[in-house]
């Protein structure tokens, strides 16, 4: 056990954010979601997703240089807006410009690049978020 590391993440999960680089991109993914399809590492978190982005982000920084930080996929209308308004808290990025919404087709297709998955226990819909890795050393990057 480590002091001031979040007990959500695994010595796995924890080497893997370390071997991510600058833009390289962690999907955070729903149960529904198909983890295993790209042919990423998946590793499994047992709780929501926005749960495993608030722990993820305690030692992720995020990309604030071109384009967007993180993305999510665009709901359904009257579906997905709790889930993906907690997943945005829990990205705490510094501004919404940082956010970006695709289409759920544009996102699986986009998917297939992903560095890594997270698949979480997310029942809700509309619960992933891709998440581009930031430069160590960014004070703004950090999370909360």
């Amino acid at each position: 056990m480590l002091t001031g590391i979040d007990p959500l993440l695994s010595g796995d999960l924890l080497r893997l954010l370390d071997h991510m680089g600058h833009d390289d991109t962690l999907l955070v993914a729903d149960a529904h979601y198909p983890s295993y399809r790209s042919g990423a590492p998946v590793i499994d978190l047992p709780v929501t997703s926005p749960e495993a982005v608030r722990a993820i982000r305690t030692v992720l920084p995020l990309d604030l240089y071109a384009g967007p930080s993180a993305t999510l996929m665009n709901p359904e209308p009257g579906t997905g807006e709790e889930v993906q308004k907690q997943l945005k808290e829990a990205i705490a990025a510094p501004s919404e410009d940082r956010f970006e919404w695709i289409d759920r087709f544009a996102f699986y297709e986009r998917a297939g690049s992903m560095f890594a998955v997270i698949r979480t226990a997310e029942v809700r819909k509309y619960g992933c978020i891709m998440i581009r890795k930031g430069v160590v050393g960014d004070e703004e990057s950090r999370g909360a």
